[in-house]
């Protein structure tokens, strides 16, 4: 029970702790190195908890907290959230950062890194869920894409409303726990995912040269996002240019 305890503090103090980075990277224009503590810090607290005792006694703790008899597919909603926020803001009244179709290509290019460098290590590693179901566990690609978006929305409405920024976090971060809790994923899976989630959502919010396009009456573009969901979750992305 303390240990489920201490993941779910964990999770919160995640979602503090990179507010208060990114706003401080915020006020550089350059993108540094200190950008990537904490996503750094998430994968590494992964890597080593992947295989060791405490991992699987914390997924032991889940199964006896949560019920080995818990199942939700929440999980596979709550990660399309904040990318569903960002969107939303401007309704609600808050100033986003970028207009509509620039929103798009940030969420396209970030979703994107985050899909191929989650699958790859899944591929490379081959580590089996804790369920059994497959070998696809190591990291957890629903809480990279998670946080991946609740990152891209921190970055586009901080300076607008910062609760509201942060409000992705809150989903990101009960993605991670549902995963852990439906017995799909260890919290090894989660943290490395969550910092590979950040780090993308980081990156592509410093520095994206997808945005540099230009959209004018010669050359018009249509962008449209829209949820994977099958046995690996992701975001779609149409970008069509319109001669």
């Amino acid at each position: 029970m303390k240990k489920i305890l201490l993941v779910v503090l964990l999770f919160f103090l995640i979602q503090k702790t990179h507010a208060q980075q990114t706003d401080s990277i915020s006020n550089h224009k350059k993108l540094t190195y200190k950008s990537f503590i904490l996503p750094t810090a998430l994968i590494g607290s992964g890597v080593i908890l992947f295989n060791s005792q405490l991992n699987k006694n914390i997924q032991q703790d889940s199964q006896s907290f949560f019920g080995s008899n818990f199942n939700t597919r929440i999980d596979d909603a709550t990660l399309f959230v904040p990318a569903l926020q960002i969107y939303a803001g401007k309704f609600l009244g808050f100033q986003p950062k970028n207009d509509f179709k620039h929103q798009t290509i940030d969420l396209a290019t970030a979703n994107t890194i985050s899909y191929i460098v989650v699958t790859a290590i899944k591929h490379a590693v081959k580590a089996h869920r804790p369920d059994g179901s497959d070998r696809l566990s190591f990291p957890s690609g629903h809480t990279a894409l998670a946080f991946t978006n609740a990152a891209l929305l921190y970055q586009e409405y901080k300076d607008a409303n910062f609760w509201y920024a942060s409000s992705g976090f809150v989903f990101a971060t009960a993605t991670g726990i549902l995963r852990v809790a439906n017995n799909k994923h260890y919290t090894s899976d989660v943290l490395t995912g969550a910092g590979i989630g950040l780090a993308s959502g980081i990156l592509v919010s410093h520095f994206n040269p997808f945005q540099k396009l230009r959209f004018g009456k010669k050359n018009k573009t249509s962008a449209f996002v829209y949820p994977q969901i099958g046995n690996q979750m992701g975001i779609g992305a149409i970008i069509k240019p319109n001669f």
